[in-house]
């Protein structure tokens, strides 16, 4: 009897696979006669994403496999950098299809259809090419998702100009937000006319597909989650989260010993930890700023600091050799005592820690997952995507984070035209912890929250049985 065999295309970068990966591993969980492929697309400066998908699956069994595929250079054309991204998974389509006719063609596997990552639609295409459904998995939330459908819609069916609001002071109601959403934080991208249209583009073939998974869980996002499946226009949600890499990349033991064993020192609840994503980075100017901000609150620090790439250079941030180059002088000594400064962190195992009380975090929708799994309480610094729109709905609609900027911008991976003053971040600092602030409490509810929607009978364990099912029915 052969297999169903579904088919997974993560765009690139780590944080979608990774939580990609995850998904699969917990479908593979729920059913053992489910085999899963990965399709894996890697930047050119991405070096580690085969060996961390490797160390993530060592968990799995056979039923999970990985490809990972060669960009078709005949198709490449130049793409303007707004529009990147999206030609260079077009560049993949072919290999795609070589895949998708090898797996068709096998006497082992049946293809049960094809889960794409939200950026990913023009591989619907090619779904539809072999006659298989094609479901959508979104990695950032519920509301978000109902932001871009929203935006979609009064530029088709009303014939508004999304462009036309920037720096307005326009505030939008949006059905899957509780509050006014003001445009100040929507991603700069929607506001560049070419890119903006591309990534509308994105949701109305989202309405093409069969169903659309989300990493988010009810209890966290049930205003969203009901708007979402009022709008008949729109095809079913399967709220399946908190889908989560808790484990993180194996490859950083030695320096996690020591964070941890750094941590083990410290009292419960006492330290405030900061981390701004794999792509988080800010100039010299800013870096100070925090730093005299750090030294006044008077709270141990924990702080991953990260070196900017090289002007005009696409690629990831890196380690300073030397942090005091860029810190304020004196500042490794006078903290020595207290903070630590490091360069990658092992987020997942830091936010686990009892000794940390606090995360100031760039709001990517993996770590504002992450802290409240944790129950840690966090102040909102987004940098660019949608991660100003993280912070306006855990601020406004939650009530369940600390401001520090809601609506700072930098360009993805350029130097930022804006300085947030220390005592702005001090303040915020010391509200987060404050042990007797409202906010912690809500986190650990949620934290709690956050753990039975997984657990059989829960909210997520019922929507991905209702996704299991809806694969095999196609199939049968």
């Amino acid at each position: 009897m052969k297999k169903p065999d579904l088919v997974f295309i993560p765009s690139a970068g780590m944080g979608h696979l990774a939580s990609t990966v995850e998904l699969a591993k917990l479908l593979i969980d729920r059913n053992e006669h489910l085999s899963i492929t990965v399709l894996i697309m890697k930047f050119p400066f991405e070096t580690k994403v085969i060996s961390n998908t490797d160390s993530q699956a060592e968990a799995s069994d056979s039923s999970i496999r990985f490809v990972e595929l060669t960009k078709d250079e005949s198709a490449s054309q130049t793409a303007s950098p707004s529009l990147f991204l999206y030609q260079f998974i077009e560049d993949h389509k072919s290999r795609v299809r070589d895949v998708l006719a090898e797996i068709s063609s096998s006497a082992s596997f049946d293809l049960a259809g094809i889960v794409i990552d939200m950026f990913c639609t023009s591989m619907i295409d090619v779904a539809n090419e072999f006659g298989v459904p094609s479901y959508v998995f979104y990695t950032s939330g519920a509301a978000m998702l109902g932001l871009v459908f929203h935006l979609q819609s009064l530029r088709d069916d009303f014939k508004e100009d999304v462009t036309d609001f920037e720096n307005s002071k326009v505030e939008l109601a949006v059905p899957t937000y509780i509050n006014l959403v003001p445009v100040k934080v929507l991603p700069s991208g929607l506001f560049d006319k070419e890119g903006g249209n591309m990534f509308l583009n994105q949701a109305k073939r989202y309405r093409e597909t069969k169903g659309i998974i989300v990493n988010t869980f009810l209890e966290l996002e049930s205003h969203a989650i009901q708007a979402l499946s009022n709008d008949k226009t729109i095809p079913p949600v399967y709220a399946v989260g908190p889908v989560l890499n808790l484990k993180g990349s194996n490859g950083q033991n030695q320096e996690t010993e020591i964070i941890m064993k750094w941590l083990d020192l410290q009292p419960d609840c006492s330290v405030v930890f900061l981390c701004f994503g794999s792509e988080g980075c800010f100039d010299g100017d800013q870096v100070k700023e925090i730093a005299y901000a750090l030294e006044r609150s008077g709270y141990p620090f924990l702080w991953s600091l990260r070196r900017p790439p090289p002007k005009g250079k696409f690629e990831s941030p890196g380690e300073y050799e030397n942090p005091e180059e860029v810190l304020p002088d004196g500042f490794l000594q006078r903290t020595a005592e207290v903070g630590k400064v490091i360069g990658w962190a092992p987020q997942a195992a830091v936010l686990s820690h009892p000794a940390v009380g606090g995360f100031v975090s760039h709001c990517g929708w993996n770590s504002t997952l992450e802290s409240v799994w944790y129950g840690v309480p966090m102040a909102t610094w987004p940098l660019h995507a949608e991660q100003q729109l993280n912070a306006f709905q855990m601020l406004k609609d939650f009530g369940m984070a600390v401001e520090i900027k809601m609506d700072f911008k930098k360009k993805f991976l350029e130097p930022s035209t804006e300085i947030v003053a220390a005592d702005v971040i001090e303040k915020a600092i010391k509200h987060l912890m404050d042990p007797e602030n409202e906010i912690r409490k809500k986190v650990k509810g949620m934290k709690e929250k956050s753990r039975l929607a997984l657990n059989e009978g829960g909210a997520s364990s019922a929507s991905l049985g209702s996704f299991l099912d809806d694969v095999i029915d196609y199939i049968q």
